[in-house]
Order: C-alpha cells, then structure tokens, then sequence
C-alpha cells in the first residue's frame, strides 16, 4: 500500500495515486493511552477448540514427517510446530473491540463516537448479508469466520468516504448498546454520566 504525505494511511479501495488518504478520524491510536473506564471491552480471540484442533493437527503432521525423514529426531518437529501453532492462534485472536466514552476502537483504528450515525446488531446471516449482497467496497470490516455475530455502524461523517464498519463480535447487542449509550452521551451533553 502506498502512502501520499506524511504519515497518513491510504484506503485501496480509493482510485488515484495509491488511493485517498482517510480522514484524521481513522487513524492508528496515538501512544498516549487513555486511562478512563470503557464502556464495553472484548477480545476477538479464537473459540476453545481451535487449540484442541491444532494439538491434533500439529500431532498428525509431526508423525508424517518422522515417518518421511526416518533421521529426524523424534521430538524436532513438534518443538517447531506446536510453538508454531500457538502462535498462529495467539496471532489470530489479537483484535480488540473497546468502546470508551470517547471513541470505538477496533485494533488499531479509532471512530469518534459522534461519527456514529446509528448501530445495528447482525447475527450470522445478517452478517453474511452485509458481507455479501450488501458489501461496500470503501466499508472498514473486520470479520472472524469463528464469530457469527457481527454490528453494522454506519457513519454519519461526510467528509468520510467509508459509509459504514462491520466488526465481528460474541455479544452484538452489548456492543451495539455501548456504541449508541456513548454517541447519544457525547451528542447530548447533559446526558454525560458524571467523572
């Protein structure tokens, strides 16, 4: 991916050089870190038994390869694949979902929550939907094949070329609520819980 002036990053799905820059609301979260209470918090890591299932594939290609190469010692393939499998799913599972009083943060993406224009919680095939026959090319997604719920925002900011996000989650109404309780807060400021 490109980057035109500064350090600002470039949507691909944008025609033009290298695409168009976002806007200063979609930025990577700066390295001061905020201390206040998040309204809503989780992890997208993977379900329980992919680490089961990964024991047992890294056993079954641990055997093969001792039964190819006969020279092999007996321990060497599993000291290389289970780390690797470990950290395959550690990887995979390293998105967090936070909504502060503030902002929604997916990873390293921040939306201030008075971009917000409204939220609406998908079960699976409400997300293979938005995913599907209602897919956007300049929409911000991130999707977890093992996550089967998912919350569709749709943003209310003109100067943002991105019409909605759709974020994977366990619990899309808990995240859709959040989402609405911090944007109504932050539009309505008497509304504010007290600090």
């Amino acid at each position: 991916m490109r980057r035109r002036g500064g350090n600002q990053p470039c949507h691909p799905a944008v025609p033009g050089h290298g695409g168009a820059p976002y806007p200063s609301r979609v930025t990577p979260q700066s390295p001061e870190r905020t201390t206040e209470t998040p309204r809503y918090t989780e992890r997208l890591g993977v379900s329980w038994w992919s680490w089961p299932l990964g024991l047992v594939l890294d056993l079954i290609v641990g055997f093969e390869l001792l039964l190819g190469f006969a020279w092999l010692p007996a321990w060497a393939p599993f000291v290389v694949l289970l780390p690797a499998t470990a950290g395959v799913l550690l990887w995979a599972g390293r998105i967090r979902v936070t909504v502060t009083d503030d902002e929604f943060l997916v990873d390293d993406c921040r939306l201030p929550v008075t971009a917000i224009g409204d939220v609406v919680a998908l079960d699976a095939a409400g997300k293979r939907e938005a995913l599907g026959v209602g897919a956007h090319p300049l929409a911000f997604v991130i999707q977890r094949p093992w996550l089967g719920p998912a919350v569709q925002v749709l943003l209310d900011d003109p100067a943002d070329p991105t019409p909605f996000w759709v974020i994977s989650t366990r619990r899309p109404v808990e995240l859709a609520t959040a989402l609405l309780t911090a944007r109504d807060a932050r539009t309505d400021p008497e509304a504010r819980p007290p600090r």
